[in-house]
């Protein structure tokens, strides 16, 4: 992977700067408990003064990074990226612990660039009462009761954004799966957030987001013209947008199932309503969840059946059946049978367990922990290692083979987190599975896509995915 001079001059300056800071960490002062005392740091190399091991992590393919410490030092280990002291955790019940059983001990944490791009209030960067207030209504306009409703919404989309993709008979248009995925995810998303929401409304937000999209992974600095400073100036034009939506809504006093419905209608037990800024901060926070991730996985999804052409005609099967059930598509697909497609929807369980779209998380430890022995100081970052789990083989034999035939038995328990795992797992899990097994129905039984170019390799974006978002052709069958 390469790394751009203007990423390096970055991450020195960024980490020199945090080294000061971190010289004078508690870590280094306090007195600890007896237990603390006689507890040691896990193994591990700190790296280089100043920018720790960041420079090794982005120069080669981050699993391979992690990899290699996991099989030199195991599933415990220390290191320093990113201008933070880290403990790595790779087993499942060293995630368990961090993210289920001893949360509290462990708040979430993100770099402030990319807070103040979502929003302060948005229920991810959260714990506690608020965290667990907000969750609860996210939850209840991303519930299964709720989102059987939009069944045929999702459907037409999915329709619609795969006939753009057709090329004529005359005309070889190469599409990148990932970036049309983005579309459908992102239009989707709009539909959960507001229901059918005007088509200029629609088209404002999709502008605006689309920037602060861009500049949310980029260099953070306010200077007038970089990405960063255009993705401040977007994130403000949203806030204008959703406010002007609240006010049309209380003005007509609508009653709508959908999360912005939701959070216009929520008191708590005082009485008191979100502010118009944090129900901006959480609709963003959710559009930003739903959008890169599902996009990621619907575009190795595309990647393994076309690889694998015995199992495309197994799902095929499947799906041809629901078809000649509705007529040949003539009637639209219901929640029953969204329910009841078993090898696809293993196909989208093992698409997540090898893509491992979310590799790992960050938490942050808010006082001393010590676990096996081992102790985590206050302050220290704290990464469960989704993808090592995911592609441990005395949980998943021959891991990196495809094989969603492994999901005809329930996995383990805690040994399959490809929405996170507990009081921060992702609340949407249930519209992102719904999302692919429609797509998935209208993609196989009436059309037919074949890969542009022999290149292998993957993509940081920052998530995982094919090498150039996956050019394809397709075609109406």
């Amino acid at each position: 992977m390469e790394i751009s001079s203007l990423f390096l001059i970055y991450t020195i300056i960024f980490l020199s700067s945090c080294f000061v800071l971190l010289s004078y960490h508690p870590y280094m002062k306090k007195r600890r408990k007896p237990q603390e005392q006689s507890a040691k740091l896990p193994p591990g190399s700190m790296g280089w003064p100043y920018v720790g091991e960041t420079l090794q992590l982005y120069s080669q393919d981050p699993n391979r990074f992690f990899a290699s410490k996991q099989k030199r030092y195991g599933e415990i280990f220390k290191t320093h990226i990113l201008g933070c002291p880290c403990v790595m955790l790779a087993s499942p019940e060293a995630a368990r612990f961090v993210l289920v059983t001893h949360a509290n001990l462990f708040k979430p944490t993100y770099p402030r660039s990319k807070e103040k791009l979502i929003g302060p209030s948005a229920l991810f960067f959260h714990q506690g009462d608020y965290h667990y207030r907000l969750r609860k209504l996210v939850q209840a306009s991303l519930s299964p009761e709720t989102i059987r409703k939009l069944v045929p919404d999702i459907e037409s989309t999915a329709i619609s954004a795969l006939h753009s993709w057709a090329s004529p008979p005359n005309n070889d248009q190469v599409i990148n799966v990932f970036h049309e995925m983005k579309k459908f995810s992102f239009n989707i998303g709009i539909l959960a957030v507001f229901g059918h929401l005007d088509s200029n409304y629609r088209d404002q937000l999709k502008e605006n987001y689309t920037i602060v999209d861009k500049g949310y992974n980029s260099f953070p600095n306010s200077i007038p013209g970089t990405a960063y400073s255009k993705a401040l100036l977007a994130r403000k034009r949203i806030n204008e947008i959703i406010s002007e939506l609240i006010s049309k809504w209380k003005e007509q006093r609508l009653i709508e199932n959908d999360l912005l419905g939701h959070m216009l209608n929520y008191k708590d037990e005082k009485g008191q309503t979100l502010s118009d800024d944090q129900i901006a901060d959480n609709i963003i926070g959710v559009l930003f969840a739903a959008q890169d991730t599902t996009a990621s996985v619907l575009t190795w999804i595309l990647k393994y059946l076309h690889d694998d052409q015995k199992l495309l005609e197994a799902v095929k099967t499947e799906q041809m059946a629901i078809y000649e059930a509705n007529e040949q598509g003539k009637k639209p697909l219901t929640w029953t049978q969204t329910r009841n497609m078993p090898i696809t929807y293993r196909v989208i369980q093992e698409s997540l367990r090898m893509a491992s779209i979310i590799s790992f998380t960050f938490r942050e430890a808010v006082e001393d922990v010590v676990y096996k022995g081992y102790l985590i100081p206050k302050g220290w970052k704290v990464m469960p290692l989704f993808r090592n789990i995911h592609h441990n083989p005395e949980l998943f034999p021959a891991p990196h083979s495809f094989d969603p035939s492994r999901f005809e038995v329930p996995p383990k328990p805690h040994t399959f987190m490809p929405f996170g795992n507990g009081v921060h797992s992702c609340p949407g899990n249930e519209l992102a599975k719904l999302n692919m097994l429609i797509f998935i129905h209208h993609l196989v039984t009436k059309f037919r896509w074949e890969l542009v170019g022999n290149e292998k390799g993957i993509q940081y974006s920052p998530f995982p995915v094919p090498l150039h978002g996956l050019p394809a052709r397709f075609w109406r069958n």
